[in-house]
């Protein structure tokens, strides 16, 4: 048992070592680049400036939709923003996964490599500048949080970043389970945009869809899990307790399906023959 965790410890520096060495020389590249770096961030920053700008309208008209104040909608975005931030700084990128990796044959190169064919791929195609989400996200917590005059509890926090666990390991999951798909279909499914235009559905509460939405939401492609349910537990609304607890296990379901997914996509896996 003392061998086992001290090998997990050591493999667990040595990928955190790999990490930093490819997120150093990512930011090398794109400091030699610095004007593209910085508008790819502020690209970001507009885009959920426009988002939020949607919902600030929608409750210009209305003071709330069905039972959820502007505020809480706005909080339930704010959460949202957190695991979406992540995703987006490691994890978008793995549609790259079935054109460029399995039909250009570059995965060839990531399987000679003694480390995780998962971990190289998501390193190599990371974008770190997009985790600004994840500020933008806490700012409007915390300015919806005080609108609403939310009492903290000493739990919140540690609560909160393990639902923000699960959801990001819910993110992890869905698209690592569709870039799998391309080891079968060995080109791009077109499946990615239709799922994270899905996902957006994901910030707004669910009572405000109908049964079937709400279904697909929660158990289907779990996005219900990433903003919503999370989201309306840290505000104290414990009528979605019960759905809220269960995010952590959602996400390492998810995951762990997932990851058998790629590991099956793996064995098929056949290079270019070139």
């Amino acid at each position: 048992m003392v061998e086992e965790r001290l090998l997990f410890r050591q493999r667990a520096a040595r990928y955190f070592v790999i990490l930093k060495s490819y997120m150093a020389q990512y930011l090398k590249t794109k400091m030699a680049y610095r004007t593209d770096f910085f508008v790819q961030v502020f690209s970001d920053v507009l885009q959920q400036a426009v988002n939020l700008i949607f919902i600030l309208v929608v409750f210009s008209k209305v003071p709330e939709i069905k039972g959820w104040t502007r505020d809480e909608v706005l909080f339930i975005y704010g959460f949202f923003l957190v695991p979406f931030g992540i995703y987006s700084g490691f994890f978008n990128h793995l549609f790259d996964v079935p054109e460029k990796y399995v039909l250009q044959g570059e995965f060839d190169r990531i399987l000679i490599r003694p480390i995780n064919a998962w971990y190289q791929v998501v390193v190599e195609t990371m974008k770190p500048e997009l985790m600004v989400d994840i500020v933008i996200g806490i700012v409007i917590m915390v300015y919806s949080g005080r609108a609403m005059n939310l009492s903290p509890v000493w739990w919140d926090l540690p609560l909160a970043l393990a639902l923000i666990f699960g959801a990001t390991l819910i993110y992890a999951g869905v698209y690592t389970a569709l870039a799998s798909l391309g080891f079968w279909t060995e080109g791009n499914i077109g499946l990615m945009p239709m799922v994270y235009n899905l996902s957006q559905y994901g910030r707004f509460p669910m009572t405000i869809y109908r049964g079937p939405v709400k279904f697909i939401l929660t158990w289907i492609l779990p996005f219900a899990f990433v903003g919503f349910y999370p989201a309306a537990l840290l505000m104290h609304r414990y009528e979605f307790t019960g759905y809220a607890l269960l995010t952590p296990a959602v996400g390492i379901i998810c995951f762990t399906v997932a990851y058998r997914i790629w590991t099956a996509g793996i064995r098929r896996y056949r290079g270019t023959g070139s």
